[in-house]
């Protein structure tokens, strides 16, 4: 099942021929097989936001909310959650995985992530979310970290895959977009 996204396909539109793949291949993983609609909005939107693309947040806004009803809410909540919380993660634990100190990772990070834990949607979705955005910043701790907890919550690794390629495109769509 898929949901209309004319305020996307309008913007799609916009991406020069020279990007005639990047106009497809937007298309294509947002209409996946392992992904509801709205894990793919939603990942699309948490992309974005860590992007801070606000033309791409802009359509994907609206076409959650007309596509998705009562459901749009949570994920546009859990898409700035996400985008947000990971856009300090990807900082710190890149910080700490690249350093390599024993002294470092021995302290507490003491930064509040309590939404991850009790996120608006579920915790698959927002995991989704935080991986899309993880790989976006390439923290390589985080990849690893949001891959495990995905499976461990009963994602399979076609999910997982299907989040990467969705982050993998919004960037490719926010670097083609007009300036």
């Amino acid at each position: 099942m898929s949901i209309a996204t004319p305020a996307l396909d309008a913007l799609r539109d916009t991406l020069p021929d020279d990007l005639k793949d990047i106009r497809l291949n937007l298309s294509s993983v947002l209409a996946g097989e392992n992904l509801t609609p709205a894990q793919a909005l939603g990942t699309a939107l948490a992309s974005a936001r860590f992007l801070r693309c606000h033309p791409l947040v802009e359509a994907l806004e609206s076409d959650l909310q007309a596509g998705l009803a009562e459901a749009a809410p949570a994920v546009l909540s859990d898409g700035v959650a996400a985008a947000g919380l990971m856009a300090m993660n990807t900082v710190y634990y890149r910080f700490r995985h690249m350093i390599h100190k024993e002294s470092y990772d021995a302290r507490p990070p003491r930064l509040r992530m309590s939404r991850m834990i009790q996120p608006a949607t579920t915790k698959l979705d927002f995991e989704l979310m935080s991986l899309a955005c993880a790989a976006l910043a390439g923290c390589e701790l985080c990849l690893q970290n949001h891959e495990k907890s995905l499976l461990h919550v009963g994602a399979s690794e076609d999910a997982c895959h299907d989040a990467v390629r969705i982050a993998a495109v919004v960037s490719a769509v926010a670097c083609g977009l007009p300036a």
